[in-house]
């Protein structure tokens, strides 16, 4: 049964049967998605097109390649299938870097976008306490492709770093733990899921559904 409530991004079409604009209020986006299911190349998107600056962007993923030469690997508090060579003071070193450049954003007054798969309340419930620090509101991006196409666009992107069963076992806990009415139970203000490959949009085409605030309702520099 489709879903056409306003939480949906998939639903509510205008009457040219083209898809309303998805209006994200500036503040903090908290990305929600098993490894290759369209998170990157849906921000990429986003700033190609002018619709968020490449700043707005925090990815631990680019923070590990940044700090460690290693990218690509799963987020470390966030991980499904534990990576044995992430140290504990390496993982606290990325997740440090990643909230001082969220914490930078929101202090400033702008619109940050987490990027990671944040499927576990665990890890989402550290970048929520964040957004609460500025009482900025939090809105979470859902990708939740079938098993299938998740899997299909992990063998396209012919990652190493992961095995089919962790991409299984990350989609198992997506499923489980991060369903619409679970982010919001979790402080998230609005829950939108990101169409993909299933509905076959492509992510300049799932970009341009979204309009993003940039700077925080209130906000005045000091």
């Amino acid at each position: 049964m489709p879903n056409n409530s306003p939480d949906c991004a998939d639903g509510g079409l205008r009457p040219d049967g083209h898809a309303s604009t998805i209006r994200i209020p500036a503040g903090l986006v908290v990305l929600v998605g098993p490894p290759a299911s369209g998170k990157t190349s849906f921000v990429r998107a986003l700033v190609e097109r002018g619709q968020i600056e490449a700043e707005a962007v925090v990815s631990s993923d680019e923070i590990r390649a940044e700090l460690f030469g290693a990218a690509g690997g799963p987020e470390p508090a966030d991980s499904v299938a534990a990576d044995a060579t992430d140290s504990d003071a390496a993982d606290a070193r990325i997740f440090e870097e990643r909230d001082r450049r969220i914490v930078a954003r929101l202090a400033a007054g702008r619109t940050v976008i987490a990027e990671s798969t944040n499927v576990t309340p665990q890890a989402r419930a550290r970048l929520v306490a964040l957004a609460r620090r500025f009482d900025a509101p939090v809105t979470a991006l859902r990708f939740a492709p079938d098993v299938a196409d998740l899997l299909q666009q992990y063998a396209e992107r012919g990652r190493t770093d992961l095995t089919t069963a962790d991409v299984r076992a990350y989609a198992v806990v997506m499923s489980r733990d991060a369903g619409a009415d679970r982010l919001r139970s979790e402080g998230a203000a609005a829950v939108h899921d990101v169409p993909g490959r299933r509905r076959s949009v492509a992510p300049a085409e799932a970009a341009a559904r979204f309009a993003f605030g940039q700077v925080l309702s209130g906000y005045h520099a000091t």
